[in-house]
């Protein structure tokens, strides 16, 4: 097979400039021409993570060295037992968070503005992460904010910079990750990196804020709807949220509530489908509630948020990464503490390379979140010099349900055996692992 000798030069460049750096650049090695590739398996946030394992029963082993990105903080020792209160079972943190974070920003956005009236919160929500009075604790932020007092919120994901003008993080952290052949993360591999830019936070300034009175307290209460995977492809996603989510509501209200009342939560799936998510959201407005944390994946939000700007409420997604949801026509009602992709599309590319890949496929789930990152990706990889001849972009249907059948790759892995391949990315969530048995079954041997 022919394998293209592409730019050593740019490709080492390139990894000198990304984020993680230059370390584990090396110069590809030369193939044979009937030699099949060993192919090397990448993922994203939507694969890594424990619960992935789960779709290998007896076949674990196929995730052997996987190695993949994700927006993830380094959480420390106390909020991770913490979590465990709510979850004893918890075993991945992906986006919690994040999701910890959606819920407190909302409700300090809603004590400033002294206001339940969605409009009033959405137009304090950027302010609470930038200027004013740092502070990290819930207890500690929500009596500055009952004496009206400006705050910079530093959570648990949000660190440096503050929201951007359009409501989402200016500065991420991103971690490599890594399976063993349990079909579980190894911890002692996982590397973390920064990312972003803090110098495009918002310089924007809140409404001033409102000092709590008896007046303001007959806004109450603050009520949050759920709109997380339940069910559905991204529901190996939900423990994390659902326990970041829930620990935030109860520490809020165990430091006195917003508006002198207990923040009221509504459960409630996004399904990861557009169908089941409008059901809730429907389901939602009919409950009064005023801030929706959700959905969970940037393609459900994309379906809903007309739905939901219609009704005058706020969605606040913890894990939507899509890069076009920074320009969706939202009234102002959209925010997200998950970074933008157009940052992750940065480490991916950087993370392929450093392993001298020379011919690489980028497969994606046929959605906005799928297709997104993959086009994030290709556009690092051509700034990096690898040109079409070695670069092949393949993408599936994601299953309509869950009574659907499983994905059919077969015609694609034979393509991208016959491409030659030495690296695989899959951007996808559970039913991704169809297209990892599809490569096995091809007789793709899996670089472990």
């Amino acid at each position: 097979m022919l394998v293209s000798r592409g730019s050593r030069t740019a490709a080492l460049a390139f990894c000198a400039i990304m984020l993680v750096g230059a370390a584990g650049c090396a110069e590809p090695a030369a193939t044979e021409e009937s030699q099949v590739n060993p192919v090397r398996l990448y993922g994203t946030d939507g694969n890594m993570s424990n619960s992935f394992g789960a779709e290998f029963e007896g076949q674990t082993t196929l995730l052997t060295g996987m190695k993949g990105t994700s927006p993830l903080t380094p959480l420390s020792d106390d909020f991770i037992s913490r979590l465990r209160t709510v979850d004893r079972q918890l075993n991945d943190f992906l986006y919690a968070g994040e999701a910890y974070d959606a819920v407190v920003i909302s409700a300090l956005a809603t004590q400033l503005a002294g206001s339940t009236d969605p409009a009033d919160i959405a137009a304090q929500i950027n302010g609470v992460t930038t200027g004013g009075e740092q502070c990290d604790v819930v207890a500690l932020c929500l009596e500055l904010a009952r004496d009206g007092t400006d705050i910079a919120y530093r959570g648990v994901s949000l660190k440096r910079g503050g929201f951007t003008d359009v409501g989402e993080p200016s500065t991420a952290s991103y971690a490599t990750l890594h399976f063993d052949g349990d079909g579980q993360i190894n911890d002692g591999k996982t590397e973390f990196v920064g990312a972003g830019d803090e110098s495009t936070t918002t310089t924007a300034a809140p409404p001033p804020a409102e000092p709590e009175t008896f007046a303001t307290r007959a806004e109450a209460p603050l009520k949050l709807g759920g709109l997380l995977p339940r069910t559905g492809d991204l529901a190996l996603a939900y423990p994390p949220l659902a326990a970041g989510a829930a620990l935030a509501v109860r520490e809020i209200n165990e430091a006195g509530g917003v508006l002198g009342e207990p923040v009221e939560w509504f459960d409630g799936d996004d399904g990861t489908n557009p169908d089941v998510a409008r059901r809730t959201v429907a389901g939602h407005v009919d409950e009064g509630v005023h801030v929706i944390i959700g959905a969970g994946a940037s393609g459900i939000s994309r379906e809903v948020l007309p739905d939901v700007a219609a009704a005058g409420l706020i969605l606040f997604s913890p894990s939507n990464t899509d890069a076009g949801l920074s320009e969706v026509d939202d009234q102002g009602l959209y925010f997200r503490t998950a970074p933008s992709d157009l940052l992750q599309g940065r480490a991916l590319a950087d993370v392929i390379l450093r392993d001298g890949s020379q011919r690489i496929v980028l497969v994606a789930r046929r959605d906005s979140y799928g297709e997104g990152l993959q086009e994030n990706v290709r556009a690092e990889l051509d700034r990096a010099g690898v040109g079409p001849d070695r670069l092949k972009l393949l993408s599936y249907e994601p299953p309509a349900g869950a009574d659907a059948p499983p994905v059919n790759f077969d015609s694609e892995a034979q393509e991208i055996k016959a491409f030659g391949a030495d690296a695989v990315l899959i951007i996808g969530f559970a039913e991704s692992a169809d297209v990892i048995k599809s490569l096995a079954a091809a007789g793709l041997p899996i670089n472990q």
